[in-house]
């Protein structure tokens, strides 16, 4: 029998697991779904965030505690970390501001990747931008991996813990709410993306964008500025991941599970819907993980390593959902901008007086 503190942690794991990859998915989603930039380069953003944080936010704090912050901030890392642990444990205030500040940094830091990565974006199309946007990706994974005095090498480093001034008991809880509302909010920011005149001009440029540029608009500036916000977005993602682990490595983060499979959530939810998005993630986070969680079950049944049972099932989901739902689960829907009532007023305002009859 599991224990209940057990599905306890499952679920609280599970849900802060599935309130990250929303983040991810969402800002795919503004990509792909509304512009139509097949950004195969999620690595590059989601692990870009939690370098930030490695990086920079623990030695900017280590910097005002007056602990070392170049390479003995690396070299003497749980000595430093302790420190400050200690140090935010009696001072929330200083806790939420270094979260509030990794977060916001890490959003920049996203974006200028992103701005970064917009100049083979103005210049490419389709599988060509993929591919470069996927090894950009690599790229950063390198050299985090192999350029210690950034995040330790491949051993990764420890980071301050904003939330150990609330308690081990109640961290969980308060790492969960902190993922949630921020995925909250750029949910509701993505919608209204969705509903504004830029959201429309996103999707007719991703519809044809010959007749985009025809019509006006600046097609080059659109796919900048749909990178650098989604950039930032996934970013977030990263940062909010490393804060809740407190830890930074290179081996968290991977191609497959921070670039393909935000494709495949994106897919299933269906493309161009942030609704979609969502019960994309939700699904995809919650078998995988049940799959994770009860695999070894399976060990004396299926003829070939557990280890693969993840790759195999979420395979023929995928291509379940294909088969006969190519659109995903919740289709894009035109977006109503103006009730039925206010259109009905605008058309007869607009509309010729009849002549009067003598």
């Amino acid at each position: 029998m599991i224990e209940l503190s057990t599905i306890s942690i499952f679920l609280t794991n599970l849900i802060i697991l599935i309130g990250i990859f929303i983040i991810i998915s969402l800002s795919l989603n503004l990509e792909y779904g509304y512009a139509g930039i097949p950004n195969f380069g999620k690595l590059l953003a989601v692990a870009g965030g939690a370098y930030f944080v490695g990086a920079v936010s623990g030695r900017v704090l280590a910097l005002a505690y007056g602990q070392p912050a170049g390479l003995g901030y690396i070299e003497k890392n749980l000595e430093v970390i302790g420190f400050l642990n200690n140090a935010l444990s009696s001072s929330p205030l200083q806790s939420i501001g270094f979260l509030v500040l990794s977060i916001i940094g890490a959003a920049f830091f996203g974006g200028l990747l992103g701005y970064v990565a917009s100049y083979p974006a103005i210049r490419l199309r389709g599988d060509y931008l993929a591919i470069t946007l996927l090894a950009m990706g690599e790229i950063i994974w390198v050299i985090a991996d192999n350029w210690q005095p950034l995040i330790g090498g491949s051993m990764g480093v420890r980071i301050p813990d904003p939330f150990r001034w609330i308690g081990s008991q109640y961290r969980p809880l308060a790492v969960l709410l902190t993922v949630l509302i921020t995925a909250a909010i750029i949910f509701l920011y993505l919608q209204y993306l969705g509903r504004s005149p830029l959201g429309r001009v996103l999707k007719a440029m991703r519809e044809n964008e010959l007749s985009a540029s025809v019509h006006g608009k600046d097609v080059v500036k659109l796919r900048t500025k749909t990178l650098i916000v989604g950039f930032a977005i996934a970013a977030i993602s990263g940062a909010l991941n490393s804060l809740w682990t407190v830890s930074v490595s290179p081996k968290d983060f991977e191609r497959v599970r921070h670039t393909f499979m935000p494709w495949v959530m994106v897919i299933i939810g269906g493309a161009g819907n942030n609704i979609g998005a969502v019960i994309g993630a939700i699904i995809f986070v919650t078998l995988r993980e049940l799959i994770v969680f009860y695999k070894y079950s399976f060990e004396a049944i299926v003829p070939f390593d557990v280890v693969w049972l993840e790759y195999l099932l979420m395979g023929i989901a995928l291509v379940i959902v294909l088969m006969y739902r190519p659109e995903g689960l919740l289709p894009e829907k035109p977006t109503r901008t103006l009730s039925e009532r206010r259109i009905r007023e605008i058309a007869a305002r607009a509309a010729p007086e009849k002549p009067q009859q003598d």
